[in-house]
C-alpha cells in the first residue's frame, strides 16, 4: 500500500481541524444553554447540554476524527500537537508549518460555518457567543490570566503526554484514538469554566475574530501557553519513557500516528 501524499496529509488535517472546532464549537453555541417552554403553563426551562455536554462532543470529534484519518496524516488537528510530536522525534520539523497553516485554516472554515448557521436564529448575535476563550472579564467564571495561563499549559502538556503515550509503538494496538478522545473530554470538564478550554491554537483562532467582545485581544494566550505546554511534553516525554538505546528514530517510523 503505497504512502498518503503530502496533499492527503494536509487534506486530513484540514478536514479532522474543520469537524473539531464544527463539532466542538459547534455544540457550545448551538446545544450548550437551549431553552424550551412548557405550552401548558408558559414555564421556560434549560434543556442544553450544559458543560458535560460539551466536553463530550470535544471528545467525540477526536475520537472520531483519528479512527478516520489518523492513517493518513497522523491526526494532529492542533498545532500544539504538531510542534510536541516534533519535539519528541515522531514528526519530521519540515512539515510542521504546512499542518499548521491548514489547521489553522480548517478551523476558520469551521467557524465561518458556525457563524453562517447561528445568524439564521432570529435575534442571534455573534459578540460574545462563539465559544471563544477568554481569562479574566472573558473567562467564563472570571479567572484570571495567571490562573489560565497554568490551566492551559499544564492541561496542554498532558494532553501530549496521553498522545505520545497512547502511540507509542510499545502501547496496545487500536485504542489510541479512545484514549486520547476520552483525555480531551476530561480536559474540558476541569477546563471549561476557567478559559473555555483551549489546549489547540487553531480551535481558538477559529472562533476569536468572529466573537470579538476582547477574544482577539487575548488569542496570544492561547497561542503562547498550549504550545509552552507542548514543548514542555515533547521534551519530557521521550527524556522519562523512552525505550533507550533501541528506540527507533523518526526516519525508522513509517508514518507514526499521532491523533489528538
Amino acid at each position: 500500500m503505497s504512502s498518503p501524499t503530502t496533499v492527503q496529509k494536509l487534506a486530513a488535517e484540514a478536514l479532522g481541524t474543520f469537524w473539531l472546532v464544527l463539532g466542538g464549537c459547534g455544540t457550545a453555541v448551538f446545544a450548550a444553554k437551549s431553552i424550551a417552554q412548557d405550552d401548558d403553563t408558559g414555564t421556560s426551562f434549560q434543556v442544553g447540554v450544559g458543560f458535560l455536554g460539551v466536553s463530550i462532543a470535544f471528545g467525540l470529534t477526536v475520537l472520531t476524527g483519528v479512527y478516520a484519518l489518523g492513517h493518513i496524516s497522523g491526526g494532529h488537528f492542533n498545532p500544539a500537537v504538531t510542534v510536541g510530536a516534533a519535539l519528541a522525534k515522531r514528526f519530521d520539523w519540515k512539515d510542521v508549518p504546512g499542518y499548521i497553516v491548514v489547521q489553522v485554516i480548517g478551523g476558520l472554515i469551521a467557524g465561518v460555518v458556525i457563524l453562517v448557521i447561528a445568524k439564521g436564529k432570529d435575534g442571534f448575535e455573534a459578540e460574545g457567543n462563539m465559544a471563544a476563550n477568554g481569562f479574566g472579564d472573558h473567562s467564563p467564571s472570571g479567572y484570571t490570566l495567571l490562573a489560565a495561563l497554568i490551566t492551559e499549559v499544564v492541561l496542554t502538556a498532558i494532553f501530549v503526554i496521553v498522545i505520545l503515550g497512547a502511540t507509542d509503538t510499545r502501547a496496545p494496538a487500536g485504542i489510541a484514538g479512545i484514549a486520547i478522545g476520552l483525555t480531551l473530554t476530561l480536559i474540558h470538564l476541569i477546563s471549561i469554566p476557567i478559559t473555555n478550554t483551549s489546549v489547540n491554537p487553531a480551535r481558538s483562532t477559529a472562533v476569536a475574530f468572529f466573537n470579538g467582545n476582547g477574544a482577539p485581544g487575548q488569542l496570544w494566550l492561547f497561542w503562547l501557553a498550549p504550545i509552552l505546554g507542548a514543548v514542555i511534553a515533547g521534551i519530557l516525554y521521550p527524556l522519562v519513557f523512552a525505550k533507550g538505546a533501541g528506540e527507533p528514530e523518526l526516519d525508522q517510523i513509517p508514518n507514526p500516528p499521532v491523533p489528538t
